[in-house]
């Protein structure tokens, strides 16, 4: 058996870098952002709301006013004709910025390299997977870190080798009392390989508000 070849790295040669953002401070550049929530809570409505933006050069909160990008959006859980098109209108989006990889012929996942290339062809400065489970490949049970790891560590370096931030929609577990971290369906892994972990939620007294935190 041939032995790896060791390669070591001095911290003084590595240059410090400062994050950059697509929506500051939620959403980094280059980076994994998770988005969860209750089913039902907005979590697909706002996130489509910041692609309209994104794809409009609309300023997003906290924000002057963005460059025009093209943003690559997947989702198994609403019709392309019937749901999001509708969606992506009402908010003002220019649908010709809006990309989704087919997968008439194969279903895409996490690890699937076409996420890669669908990026650098279209230079999206976003990728919005919706939701995670579905995009994860029929053999790969969620609960085992082992088989999570390597996943979000691949798709952590196809968003820092192009630059794009990268937001996985996930649901909310049903374990009521436990931290926000820990409510995320799967392994902690999923939202630990995270640099930006957002929640979506109702406000109790006023149910036709909803928060991010």
């Amino acid at each position: 058996m041939s032995k790896i070849e060791l390669k070591l790295i001095n911290m003084k040669d590595i240059e410090v870098k400062e994050v950059e953002w697509l929506w500051k401070p939620y959403i980094p550049s280059g980076k994994i952002t998770i988005l969860q929530g209750d089913p039902g809570e907005g979590k697909t409505t706002m996130i489509l709301a910041v692609a309209s933006s994104l794809t409009t050069g609309s300023a997003l909160p906290l924000m002057d006013a963005i460059d025009i990008s093209r943003v690559i959006y997947q989702t198994a859980e609403d019709g392309l004709g019937d749901t999001i098109k509708p969606r992506l209108l009402s908010t003002g989006a220019e649908c010709s910025n809006i990309i989704v990889i087919d997968e008439s012929e194969k279903e895409l996942t996490l690890s699937d390299e076409r996420i890669e290339r669908a990026i650098i062809e279209t230079g999206a400065k976003l990728v919005i997977i919706d939701p995670l489970q579905a995009y994860l490949g029929a053999k790969v049970d969620m609960h085992r870190v082992n088989e999570i790891r390597p996943i979000f560590k691949n798709l952590a370096f196809v968003a820092e080798k192009t630059g794009c931030a990268i937001v996985v929609v996930g649901h909310m577990n049903k374990s009521g009392g436990s931290k926000g971290m820990y409510r995320g369906l799967g392994s902690i892994d999923i939202s630990a390989a995270a640099r930006s972990v957002l929640v979506v939620g109702r406000v109790k007294d006023d149910p036709n508000i909803r928060i991010m935190a």
